[in-house]
């Protein structure tokens, strides 16, 4: 079996060379030359035209616009399709395209490949629980080989948006809370869809996503507004971004939320200032499907000539489907309120793109039937599918050692998922097939069994329906086993685009399910399917085990009966904090501390300080919390100074060691505390993690390097810097880490 390391290999420098043979590139001049000389044949409206983006009549992500995409190429008004996908059907499309186009200037293909394209791997959250950036960058260039043998050229992905409020529907898409883990993912994301050359036929066009602090909307509600100080913003929100703008991606998408009153899609600040100004993008900005249009609705635009309008000067290059580009720009040029200048900018940026995939040498070269077919759905890939997941388990609890099972108990399976093949792979899954294909629990364990006689499967309740009639034989069934194993959680589409709420308990009457279960006395391992954190009080207090599973994917079936019977041992560790009910939201690690910091339980004066009088501010479990079937104990901290200059690295080093009875992989965190700051800061930072394989009775020592740089922030003066003066540093397995040592920053 290739481990993920190797295929990862293979698809980076074996494949392109191969599908360059098949796909040949015919030389053409230098691309800003070749570029210039197009654009000076361009008509206005022809520029103009390369920056309406219209879907297709396949997956539809957004409300429909009612347009006829086709009459739209056939009148050379189209530079992108999106949703269009298939080797075969975006050949027809390009065809019909090129023959009307008088430039024969090819079509961008734009389809939202999120987390695997045909083969699924986990939601994103869930691959972000692995702690692994290999991993990730795996399966981004899994997806980014399917996609682009189906005629995709453009993702839209990674969404590396900051989500602290598991209500916002759109958390299960991205990497969850952490700023230092979003960027390290966002990076691997773009490294696995862009490749290292954008001209390899597998490689395609990502785009970060959503710029920007999408996910700070108020309440928790999708495309709601967002409200905070430019130092947060900074700090906190936009470092993901920057870090795929240093690591060379290529599109960004901007956000449906308005910040301080202005709405992304016209906001200069954001396009103009900070990426294309402060952060020198050279790549392309779109925007989210009918963002401008929905300016008028934000109250920010009287109608779509004025929208069309503020988003082109405010530096957004391509209208995703609202065709306010196409219906008013012309005009809005003509009446002197948009420039030439911004026009050829956008649309240079644009072709750039188009001439960097190769598609003016061969507009075909990405729709090949026959390379189509023989790339998707590989078994390698599936495998690698099954070892991503398996890496993003998280064992939460497990009382008295009751995983992993053993083949001999007698075992119940029980709840809405242990059958299911439509909602394990999750929300945004592309073009992942479900029923039929993908891998249930009952078919994962039966596989890995074999023989199932201990083994019975009842659904007893439904995800959401308060339908009891099916409860009572999985009762009697369970009645008989050794241990009840319950799979429960959400829909695929509770979460992801359009699915906030406000209750994030698990749904319908399974808690009532499970509560019954319980009285039978038998040990139960509660296993979860969900794109977010759920309130798990009751279910923390009354089941033996749990196990985070996630959605994870086209073969999850398989990656669950894996972990529950110890072939994997769990290694995954949360990316976003479960509180202990709703009323804590929004709650996160690297919060500040208040002038009446309270100190938890033990804390002697309780009344006047920052907290709840009915539970306790620590949540339910913490960032970073996860834990294995074997045990890990930390020791000997040490700094290699205790005080470092600006030009100096201070080195951390930890002994690590596994103290259990099995062999597994623990994720070494390193948490910073910037005692006083000009102004306030967190009581912790994420600055450093490593996953660590140990043998049953094994140490390792773990080295981590801080220097200036990881400590900056945007001072009182709103200066990035680091600031002299004292530090703490912890390590462990989660962001409580207690083991502590400290060092100073000096002039």
């Amino acid at each position: 079996m290739k481990s993920y390391q190797s295929i990862l290999f293979a698809l980076v420098f074996v494949l392109p060379v191969c599908a360059q043979k098949k796909a040949p590139r015919t030389a053409i001049k230098p691309k800003a030359e070749f570029v210039s000389e197009l654009m000076a044949k361009m008509t206005v409206d022809e520029k103009i035209y390369q920056t309406v983006q219209f879907t297709s009549d396949g997956t539809v992500t957004g409300p429909k616009t009612g347009d006829n995409f086709i009459t739209r190429i056939q009148q050379g008004k189209v530079g992108s399709i999106l949703n269009a996908t298939g080797a075969k059907a975006t050949r027809e499309i390009q065809r019909i395209n090129l023959e009307s186009s008088r430039l024969k200037i090819p079509i961008l293909f734009g389809h939202d490949v999120i987390h695997g394209y045909k083969t699924i791997f986990p939601i994103n959250l869930g691959m972000a629980s692995s702690f692994d950036p290999k991993a990730v960058e795996l399966a981004a260039r899994i997806a980014a080989t399917e996609a682009s043998s189906g005629g995709v050229h453009w993702t839209f992905a990674p969404m590396v948006d900051i989500a602290r409020d598991p209500r916002w529907s759109r958390v299960s898409e991205g990497s969850g809370e952490d700023t230092y883990l979003g960027s390290q993912l966002a990076v691997a994301n773009v490294k696995g869809f862009q490749g290292d050359d954008l001209s390899k036929i597998n490689t395609i066009l990502a785009c970060t996503k959503h710029f920007a602090a999408y996910g700070a909307a108020e309440a928790g509600r999708d495309y709601n507004t967002v409200d905070m100080s430019e130092r947060v913003l900074r700090d906190i929100y936009l470092p993901p971004f920057k870090a795929t703008v240093d690591a060379g991606v290529k599109t960004f998408m901007v956000s449906f939320n308005e910040i301080s009153g202005v709405p992304s899609t016209a906001s200069k600040f954001l396009m103009r200032d900070v990426l294309k100004g402060e952060w020198k993008f050279d790549g392309m900005v779109v925007s989210d499907y009918t963002g401008i249009n929905e300016m008028i609705a934000h109250g920010f635009a009287k109608d779509e000539q004025d929208a069309a309008q503020l988003a082109m000067n405010a530096g957004l290059d391509m209208d995703m489907v609202g065709a306010t580009y196409m219906n008013t720009l012309k005009k809005s040029y003509d009446e002197g309120k948009v420039s030439i200048e911004v026009i050829n900018d956008a649309c240079k940026r644009i072709l750039e793109l188009k001439y960097d995939l190769g598609l003016f040498e061969d507009p075909y070269r990405y729709s090949d039937e026959k390379r189509e077919k023989e790339t998707i759905y590989k078994p390698e890939f599936l495998q690698a599918a099954v070892d991503v997941a398996n890496k993003s388990m998280v064992l939460l609890k497990n009382n008295n050692t009751v995983l992993p099972l053993k083949k001999e108990q007698k075992i119940a399976f029980v709840g809405p998922f242990v059958n299911d093949e439509y909602n394990i792979i999750g929300s945004w899954a592309a073009l992942g097939e479900r029923d039929g294909f993908a891998t249930s629990i009952k078919e994962g364990i039966t596989k890995f069994l074999g023989n199932t006689a201990n083994v019975t499967f009842d659904e007893g309740v439904e995800i959401q329906s308060t339908k009891r009639d099916l409860m009572q034989k999985a009762i009697d069934n369970a009645k008989k086993a050794d241990v009840i194993v319950a799979v429960m959680g959400e829909r695929e589409n509770m979460t992801g685009e359009a699915a906030s709420q406000t209750n994030i308990d698990l749904p319908g009457i399974q808690k009532e399910f499970l509560a019954e279960l319980k009285k039978l006395g038998k040990p139960i391992v509660l296993v979860l399917f969900n794109g977010r954190p759920l309130t798990l009080t009751w279910e923390n207090e009354n089941m033996d085990a749990i196990l985070e599973a996630w959605f994870p994917g086209s073969r999850g079936g398989d990656a669950v009966a894996q972990t529950l019977f110890g072939q994997n041992n769990p290694s995954g560790k949360l990316p976003i904090t479960f509180p202990r009910n709703v009323g804590q939201v929004p709650i996160y690690y690297n919060h500040k501390n208040t002038g009446r910091p309270y100190l938890g339980l033990s804390d002697p004066e309780q009344k006047y300080k920052s907290r709840y009088t009915d539970v306790d501010n620590s949540p339910l479990f913490a960032f970073g919390y996860g834990l294995s079937y074997t045990t890990f104990s930390y020791s000997n901290l040490r700094v290699s100074s205790a005080k470092i200059k600006f030009n100096q690295k201070l080195k951390v080093t930890v002994d690590v060691a596994n103290t259990g009875n099995y062999d597994g992989a623990e994720v070494v965190q390193l948490y910073i505390k910037d005692v006083v700051g000009s102004v306030t800061r967190p009581v912790r930072e994420l600055k450093g993690f490593e996953r660590v394989e140990l043998k049953k009775g094994e140490k390792k020592t773990v080295t981590f390097e801080i220097s200036s740089e990881d400590l900056k922030f945007y001072n009182i003066d709103m200066n990035n810097v680091a600031e002299a003066g004292d530090f703490e540093v912890f390590i462990g397995g989660s962001s409580n880490a207690e083991l502590k040592e400290k060092f100073e920053l000096v002039d």
